[in-house]
């Protein structure tokens, strides 16, 4: 090859970056300074999306550590408790992005996901600046979350999937259960923001956070069902259903969804703490990767079920401990307290 081709082709990618945009660079890769840029209230500002029954307590908890705070909801009127701690609002998803470091989201839905992060004009990742994380903490789809850790990594910055474990109760006490698929480096970062919140578990690479809470989920669907059916079972056969529940609590029986749902069923209390549509939501996605890996789990199969008949009679809204209601119907029994 004449010497002068040879100088031009090796002078070539620096000409190309000339006319390159800085926020499009094919595969922009993170620096070290970003990986471990110090996380900390004076340092690191957080936009959060997402203030239902889950995410308002979570993002209380990083403002009471000190953190500053920017915040998006459809709903505005659920920023509120926030705003009244000194949180700032914002207009869109973009807007909290463009005024954060940090964006955590806890939407409904995948499609709320892939909305929040991806619209081109409205979304995170058009408002973020290189360097700087998004966390979905969204109970999600394992495709979406490589999907946006590859769009995000485009854009010099770095995305989490980071779903979470123990409704309501382990939000407001800040022991949830986090499940975190990305960048380890990231997430080791990000563990002071993660501790406010709960305990924080590396599952390993993009989507794998979103697949241990699928796991997570099959477990607990299929325990419900043990848990009701034992209940009707008590209720039928003349037990004080409530000294039973105590009874089997600190035995091989036990478990956290009996702690946590046993009384509140026996005492008809069905308030969400985590809603049953979302619980449809989440079987649906667990049922839909089984059939992509030719798994057949006929235990989430049927626990999906009943919890689509609690939508077909309206009660969605209700939390999962509603699961009751189904097998009563089916049994036409009711239990008493």
């Amino acid at each position: 090859m004449p010497p002068f081709l040879l100088r031009s082709l090796r002078r070539l990618p620096n000409l190309l970056s000339r006319f390159a945009s800085p926020r499009v660079t094919p595969a922009m890769s993170l620096s070290t300074e970003t990986l471990t840029r110090p996380v900390s209230p004076d340092q690191t500002r957080i936009g959060w999306i997402g203030t239902g029954v889950m995410g308002l307590a979570m993002a209380s908890h990083l403002l009471s550590a000190g953190y500053s705070l920017t915040v998006f909801s459809r709903t505005a009127s659920k920023t509120q408790p926030l705003l009244d701690r000194g949180a700032t609002s914002a207009a869109s998803p973009r807007a909290v992005a463009a005024a954060s470091d940090v964006v955590f989201l806890m939407v409904g839905y995948p499609s709320d996901v892939r909305a929040v992060t991806l619209d081109p004009t409205s979304g995170v990742l058009s408002g973020l600046s290189p360097g700087s994380v998004v966390v979905d903490m969204t109970t999600s789809d394992p495709s979406l979350a490589a999907e946006i850790a590859t769009s995000a990594e485009a854009v010099g910055c770095s995305a989490v999937d980071a779903p979470v474990s123990g409704g309501d109760r382990g939000a407001r006490n800040a022991a949830l259960s986090i499940f975190a698929g990305g960048n380890e480096t990231v997430i080791n970062n990000l563990s002071p923001l993660f501790k406010c919140m709960g305990t924080v578990r590396y599952m390993g690479g993009p989507g794998l956070g979103q697949r241990a809470k699928l796991g997570n989920q099959i477990v607990i669907a299929s325990t419900m069902v043990g848990l009701v059916e034992g209940m009707v079972y008590a209720h039928k056969s003349g037990l004080d259903v409530a000294k039973w529940l105590e009874a089997i609590s600190t035995g091989a029986a036990g478990s956290k969804s009996l702690e946590l749902y046993g009384k509140r069923m026996l005492d008809r209390d069905m308030a969400a703490g985590f809603y049953v549509h979302h619980f449809v939501k989440d079987l649906g996605i667990c049922l839909s990767e089984c059939q992509r890996m030719g798994l057949a789990l006929p235990g989430l199969a049927l626990a999906h079920q009943l919890y689509v008949s609690l939508l077909a009679h309206g009660e969605g809204g209700l939390g999962t401990q509603a699961l009751i209601l189904a097998v009563e119907r089916l049994n036409n029994t009711c239990l008493n307290k």
